[in-house]
């Protein structure tokens, strides 16, 4: 419970640090561009990628959930999820190292992430073509037919979508080659995951704002509690970390102390609307189930 607890300061925290803090602090990562050249080459792989993705993906799922049957609906989101970065279907695209062998590109996995240039964005555009429209379909297949991975491999690059249908054309010799693949570090592996699974949450945009350093600095997670002392020290550490950092920023913006105060107080009061809000819904909800109830006993009378 006490881990559960400091991570769930950390996420307000990040989130209302991420808020506040100003653009032109904040450390920029260069944006990796897929090469849409390479494309063509690498496409009928991915598909099979895909594939295979999908059917593993849907087996683990079916296993988490057992006795249940896995739904047609939670195979969808597999599909659905499997090509975007952002989501964590789409990590085995971040063990993909993207390799010249004469006249052709073979996909090469790696066996731990690596960090994400232009390969990795160049795969997932590859991934969102092989799909485009037919993650629907392809989870239906999925959820009616029950393949093998060969079986769906064959349904869904070369019946459904036809990408494996022709072979790749030979790769000009004169392409300029790619970046080296960079196993990405366990730490930061751990925060992205981290911020993954945050995305759609009110604030989570705006934490790409911060650099990668200063919310690595913030906590350490990948470290576990023994004791009841360590969780003290960890969490006089992650104070003292935020504090750092909050007196680097206002060292750097002079009014920093009153914006985050009245952040502070804003977001205070925007959840207390919120609550109250929601509450007055309940009540007139649970009177009218009461009404209908009252209702319902004096017309049996």
């Amino acid at each position: 419970m006490r881990k559960m607890e400091k991570i769930l300061v950390l996420l307000v925290s990040v989130l209302l640090l991420s808020t506040w803090v100003p653009v032109s602090l904040c450390a920029k990562k260069p944006v990796a561009v897929a090469r849409k050249e390479d494309i063509p080459y690498i496409k009928c792989q991915v598909c099979e990628k895909v594939a295979s993705q999908l059917y593993q993906q849907a087996q683990t799922k079916q296993a988490q959930i057992s006795p249940k049957k896995i739904s047609e609906y939670q195979i969808i989101e597999i599909a659905e999820n499997v090509c975007n970065l952002k989501k964590e279907e789409a990590d085995w695209i971040l063990k993909i190292d993207i390799v010249e062998q004469r006249d052709k590109l073979e996909l090469i996995e790696q066996d731990a992430e690596g960090i994400c240039n232009s390969e990795c964005k160049t795969v997932e555009r590859a991934c969102q073509e092989v799909m485009g429209y037919s993650d629907t379909d392809v989870a239906e297949y999925i959820y009616m037919s029950k393949p093998d991975i060969e079986s769906l491999v064959n349904y869904l690059c070369k019946d459904l979508t036809k990408t494996c249908k022709t072979k790749p054309p030979p790769l000009p010799k004169d392409r300029t080659p790619g970046e080296p693949f960079v196993p990405k570090p366990t730490k930061e592996a751990e925060m992205e995951k981290m911020l993954r699974s945050m995305e759609g949450m009110p604030g989570a945009p705006s934490m790409k704002m911060y650099s990668r350093e200063e919310l690595m600095n913030m906590k350490n997670l990948g470290e576990d509690d023994d004791n009841d002392e360590e969780d003290e020290d960890e969490e006089e550490q992650f104070s003292s970390n935020l504090g750092k950092l909050l007196r680097e920023k206002e060292s750097r913006k002079g009014d920093w102390k009153q914006k985050m105060g009245k952040g502070i107080k804003n977001a205070s009061e925007t959840l207390k609307k919120h609550a109250n809000k929601v509450s007055n819904q309940v009540q007139r909800w649970w009177k009218g189930i009461k009404a209908a109830r009252s209702k319902a006993n004096k017309a049996e009378l």
